[in-house]
C-alpha cells in the first residue's frame, strides 16, 4: 500500500483542468487555444510522470496517459486543421505504445512484485510474559 503525496495530487488535479481545456478548445474550434493547451496539458502529464517514476504502478500509468494525451492531440490537430480523415488513424500508434505499457504492467509487473511480496518472511520475538497474557 501506498500514498501518493498531496504535491503530487495537486499536479494531478491540475492537469485535469488543462486537459479539460484543451479539449474544451477543440470541441468549440477554438484552434489556438486547444494548440496552446497541448504544451500545459502534455507538460504537467510528463511531470507527474517524472515526480511518481520511483512507484511501477503509477509510472506505468502515467506514461500511458503521455501516449494518450499525445494521440489525443494528434488527433485534435487533424480535425482543427481539417487535414485528410486517414490521417487521424495514425493516432493508433501513441493509443497502442499506452496500452503496451499498460499491459506489461499488469502482466510482468505486478504479478513478479506480487511474487516477490510473498518472499517476505518476517519474524517476530514476542516474550513468553506477553504470549502468556494474551
Amino acid at each position: 500500500m501506498y500514498a501518493i503525496p498531496d504535491r503530487f495530487r495537486k499536479s494531478e488535479n491540475l492537469h485535469i483542468l488543462f486537459w479539460l481545456l484543451k479539449d474544451l478548445g477543440w470541441a468549440m474550434k477554438w484552434t489556438g487555444f486547444a494548440l496552446f493547451m497541448i504544451v500545459p496539458t502534455m507538460g504537467v502529464a510528463l511531470l507527474i510522470t517524472w515526480q511518481t517514476r520511483k512507484i511501477k504502478s503509477e509510472l506505468y500509468h502515467n506514461l500511458a496517459i503521455v501516449c494518450w494525451i499525445s494521440a489525443n492531440a494528434l488527433w485534435m490537430i487533424t480535425e482543427l486543421f481539417k487535414m485528410a480523415d486517414e490521417l487521424r488513424y495514425y493516432t493508433a500508434f501513441p493509443f497502442s505504445v499506452g496500452l503496451i505499457f499498460i499491459v506489461v504492467y499488469y502482466l510482468y509487473i505486478l504479478p513478479k512484485e506480487r511474487r516477490e511480496e510473498k518472499l517476505v518472511k518476517i519474524e517476530v520475538m514476542v516474550p513468553e510474559k506477553v504470549v502468556k497474557e494474551a
